[in-house]
């Protein structure tokens, strides 16, 4: 029974997160409110404060429900039986990525990130997307650092500054394919984008 009961916990705290995506991302955060969100999924407000403390809370779950770890990502693209090198790592961790936010949780929730909330109470959208920026920033540097400790990067070109150029791509190509996700396959451009500059920053192996 106790079993039964958590599940169905799990179930309402899973019906409020998508009520919420759908009417933050209709109506904005700022102008939804927790009793909205309750209708919306079928439930009543004090199933909404059962689960989460406030909206804040609430919005931050939402969020966590589409973090995308760079070494998760990585993980999760890369065959076991094999060792990728650094910048190969880099590749799939960019592939998984773009296949993971062009699904629609992930393509909607950004876009409430992004577009559809605005600073308010325990609510900064701009440090949530600078936390998210720096997380990927970190990982990818591990990456370029140990690309560079391998001699695989262009010697010219040192691994933050390897690392910011691919960061700012990232982010460009992210926000441009959110004000209209329909323009172009985010995996088929992105990855177009990601190989030619991993070409250009890469040490071409001498001549035979």
């Amino acid at each position: 029974m106790a079993r039964r009961t958590k599940a169905e916990a799990e179930a309402t705290r899973a019906a409020l997160l998508d009520a919420a995506e759908e009417v933050f991302f209709e109506k904005g955060v700022a102008r939804t409110s927790l009793e909205q969100i309750a209708r919306h999924a079928g439930l009543t407000r004090g199933a909404v404060y059962w689960h989460f403390r406030n909206k804040a809370d609430l919005f931050r779950a939402m969020m966590d429900r589409v973090r995308m770890p760079f070494q998760e990502l990585v993980d999760e693209a890369e065959d076991p039986g094999a060792a990728a090198s650094p910048l190969q790592a880099i590749r799939l961790g960019c592939q998984q990525g773009f296949l993971r936010l062009e699904q629609p949780r992930h393509r909607r929730v950004h876009a409430i990130l992004v577009h559809r909330c605005e600073f308010f109470s325990d609510i900064d959208p701009g440090a949530m997307q600078s936390e998210m920026a720096d997380e990927c920033l970190a990982a990818l540097g591990d990456y370029f650092d140990a690309a560079h400790a391998q001699g695989l990067l262009r010697t010219d070109i040192a691994p933050e500054l390897a690392t910011r150029l691919l960061q700012t791509l990232l982010s460009g190509l992210f926000h441009d394919w959110l004000r209209d996700t329909r323009a172009f396959s985010l995996r088929e451009h992105g990855m177009a984008l990601v190989d030619a500059q991993l070409a250009l920053l890469s040490r071409q192996p001498p001549p035979a």
